[in-house]
């Protein structure tokens, strides 16, 4: 068969042009100042033109030109794949299309929209269905609305919203649906916010996050009887958060008791596309319309969402913008027909089971975690996971809890919610950088708080997810699991040591994943508010470099960048064999030694300018005194040379020295008696921590020995610890394979030539040498 040559050079383009965008790894010196010229000036149009591929390179460039974003965007293009190419070559099948005569368009535009109409229904169970292809994914709600409405109000084509205004619509939506959802749909349709209706999800019984249905039939009956026309209902078949499923089938009764139109949407119906698909998401197939996100669970880009609608006067579905005449409007369908005929029907179906699949992993790998909480509706075919980390008491520390909680509820609760949400949105951030295959990521829930999300029919298709991802997952999570246990237990003992130490002051922050933050608290007596706020900041910043210089494997910041506190330190996650007590003694004493090292620093200039007034002052009283002994003759100068040269004045020279550490000038004398410098007061020694330790050899700071873990015993634990203190106190011996230094080798001949010479004394004796014996003896001891 001929191929249209239009055709197949626009795939091949296609081809060349997605394989450029997708080489990042293209780097040419000549194009990097040409790209920050283009992204910091845009120049004007170039009057000749530029070709195809010096466009698809500043595409590129403008694609990965953030360093930051470059490894992401990368990741997410080689996981496009061909399916992805089909669906971008729809875009420009369309624009080429689009130039086609109007007959031949209208046939084939009405031939693509049939087809993906017809397989989508047969796909999800959709009986007798319309279909409108839209891109935003709430558009496809809003044309379902304004439908209703015409429906609804059988004069609103002539009288507008004359007509709402005598009985007052209302659509009412779950709880837990999508965020901003109802104020979107009053701001396009020009309804007031009380349109809307909120319908609380159950609090008793049933699911937390499925909407309560006889509240909601109470809430409908109020509605009819002050007067307003109950519209639309939209429930969720798989909600944002935890991907739970409403009551479908009790809702739909409500649905046609009232006459209302009932609406679902979720992730949850990607399900229906399986053989086995459980009775809560079946019920989905009876209602009126329902909103497919095809793309993101069969990893396709820039494919359109799809509502599937039941309605029977095609005249209001034209009015309400469901259908259009225009065939141009028709091609939005192009791209879905293309992919759904390359994937075929046994490709969708494998995608959206290998979603399910993973899911099912992943909850079997968390049930025989501990401290690891579960929300899903059904375990046997939830496609998506929530979990978080919680650690239950035991039955003493229950009791306990619960009397200290019903004395001081709300901040006891409030507080020990915030500090596990807080923990939770550190390990979801944990996971995600870990495994960014996996696609997980942090969601808040109402009752939960903050949970880790694992939705895989909306990630996995576009990430690649596969089984050892989940595999890589939970070992990650078994790694941090026993972190977040020691951090949370530790963290009230680090509050009470830091409280009980003088010279810090704990900071009380919910919102840090960590041990705790500690401030140094400076005594500044006399000094305003800004000087010690300085002074404090300098302290903090000084302490904080002092203890990152330490070896640990602690992690010391400044804490967040935004929303945290100022002249702090921020301790991040730690492990059970740390030692508190040390590490808050050594932030105590290496404060205390900043502190020192700067007010000498403040107070040097000062000492050493009234050190050098008194030194003028002394130097001065001596030369008059100098004067006073020396006579006024010797203050001429002719006659005073001569009076010196027959009778010279002895005057022994006196200066000044200024001691930094006692801060007292002292006088020079001793310097020209002994010679040498070094006879005066010598500092005093360096305090040490008292808890300070000795460690062994790559051991790192702030750990303490497990004993549960040792193989030692307390007592063999005991006895070398005594070993070790014995010998401290021995004087040091040599092994025979040490060498030794300078001073015990002179030590050493010492020893040998007094020994010697006491030999040779004795053995001349008799020769009447002692002359030459004590000359030996001499220089012995003179060495």
């Amino acid at each position: 068969k001929m191929v249209d040559p239009t055709l197949a050079e626009m795939g091949k383009n296609l081809n060349e042009a997605m394989k450029m965008l997708e080489d990042n790894q293209r780097k040419v010196e000549e194009e990097n100042e040409k790209k920050y010229a283009r992204k910091d000036i845009p120049g004007p149009l170039q009057g000749s033109g530029q070709d195809m591929v010096s466009i698809l390179q500043l595409v590129q460039n403008l694609m990965h030109g953030e360093e930051e974003e470059e490894t992401s965007q990368s990741y997410r293009l080689q996981n496009v794949g061909e399916q992805g190419h089909m669906a971008l070559l729809g875009h420009s099948l369309a624009a080429y299309i689009s130039v086609l005569d109007r007959e031949r368009l209208r046939k084939l535009t009405t031939r693509i929209l049939s087809d993906t109409t017809l397989w989508l229904c047969r796909l999800f169970r959709y009986e007798n269905g319309s279909a409108y292809y839209h891109e935003d994914d709430r558009e496809g709600l809003l044309k379902i609305c304004r439908l209703v409405i015409h429906t609804r109000y059988e004069d609103y084509t002539l009288e507008g919203f004359n007509v709402l205004y005598t009985k007052q619509p209302v659509i009412y939506i779950s709880s837990a649906a999508r965020t901003g959802l109802g104020q979107a749909l009053c701001n396009q349709l020009g309804l007031p916010l009380s349109c809307m209706c909120r319908v609380p999800c159950n609090t008793m019984f049933g699911s937390q996050h499925q909407m309560d249905v006889a509240l909601l039939d109470r809430v409908i009956k109020d509605d009819v009887e002050s007067g307003k026309l109950p519209l639309l209902l939209v429930a969720n078949a798989g909600t944002p958060g935890a991907g739970h499923t409403d009551k479908l089938g009790r809702l739909k009764e409500l649905c046609e008791q009232y006459k209302m139109w009932l609406h679902v949407e979720g992730v949850n119906l990607a399900t229906l596309a399986l053989g086995y698909v459980s009775s809560s998401v079946l019920a989905a197939t009876k209602c009126d319309s329902m909103t497919l996100t095809l793309g993101s669970w069969l990893g396709l880009p820039a494919v359109p969402a799809v509502t599937l609608y039941r309605h029977e006067d095609p005249s209001l579905s034209l009015a309400a913008g469901l259908t259009s005449s225009q065939p141009v409007e028709k091609l939005r369908a192009l791209p879905l027909w293309l992919s759904l005929q390359y994937l075929g029907h046994d490709g969708i179906v494998e995608r959206i089971k290998h979603a399910s699949q993973l899911s099912q992993r992943l909850l079997e790998n968390l049930k025989n975690l501990d401290f690891i909480k579960t929300s899903v509706e059904d375990e046997l075919s939830s496609p998506v996971v929530v979990f978080k980390f919680f650690q239950e008491y035991s039955n003493r520390d229950q009791t306990s809890h619960a009397a200290q909680a019903s004395t001081i509820q709300h901040p006891i609760i409030s507080n020990e919610r915030h500090v596990y949400d807080t923990f939770n949105q550190w390990l979801g951030e944990q996971l995600a950088q870990l495994v960014p295959a996996s696609g997980v990521d942090v969601v808040e829930l109402e009752d939960e708080g903050t949970c880790v999300r694992f939705s895989p029919l909306m990630t996995s298709a576009v990430l690649g997810t596969e089984i050892q991802d989940i595999d890589q997952l939970v070992d990650c999570l078994k790694m941090k699991i026993p972190v977040l246990t020691s951090t949370l237990q530790l963290r009230e003992e680090f509050e009470q040591e830091v409280r009980r130490t003088v010279g810090l002051l704990y900071i009380e922050d919910l919102g840090w994943p960590g041990l705790g933050v500690v401030r140094y608290s400076s005594h500044c007596d006399g000094k305003n508010d800004d000087k010690q706020e300085k002074e404090l900041e300098k302290i903090n910043t000084e302490l904080l470099k002092k203890l990152n210089e330490l070896e640990s494997d602690l992690t010391f910041s400044l804490g967040p960048e935004f929303g945290g506190q100022k002249n702090c330190v921020y301790i991040g996650m730690v492990t059970e064999d740390l030692d508190v007590s040390e590490l808050v003694e050594t932030i105590a004493a290496t404060g205390r030694e900043i502190e020192e090292n700067s007010r000498l620093l403040e107070n040097m200039t000062e000492v050493v300018r009234k050190g050098i007034q008194e030194a003028q002052l002394q130097l001065q009283k001596a030369n008059e005194e100098r004067l006073l002994e020396e006579g006024l003759l010797r203050q001429i100068p002719v006659v005073g040379s001569v009076l010196n040269w027959f009778s010279p004045f002895q005057a022994s020279p006196k200066g000044r020295t200024f001691n930094l550490t006692a801060g007292s000038l002292e006088s020079t004398e001793w310097m020209y008696v002994s010679k040498a410098q070094g006879t005066g007061s010598t500092p005093p020694p360096t305090p040490t921590s008292s808890l300070a330790k000795q460690r062994l050899p790559g051991q790192k700071a702030f750990k303490r020995s497990l004993r549960s873990s040792d193989g030692f015993s307390e007592t063999s634990s005991i006895s070398h610890c005594d070993d070790l203190d014995k010998m401290d106190q021995r004087p040091p011996t040599l092994s025979p394979g040490q060498e030794q230094g300078p001073l015990e080798m002179e030590k050493a001949e010492e020893q040998k030539e007094v020994v010697q010479a006491k030999t040779d004394t004795e053995d001349m004796h008799s020769d009447k040498s002692s002359p030459d014996i004590t000359k030996v003896e001499d220089q012995a001891s003179q060495r």
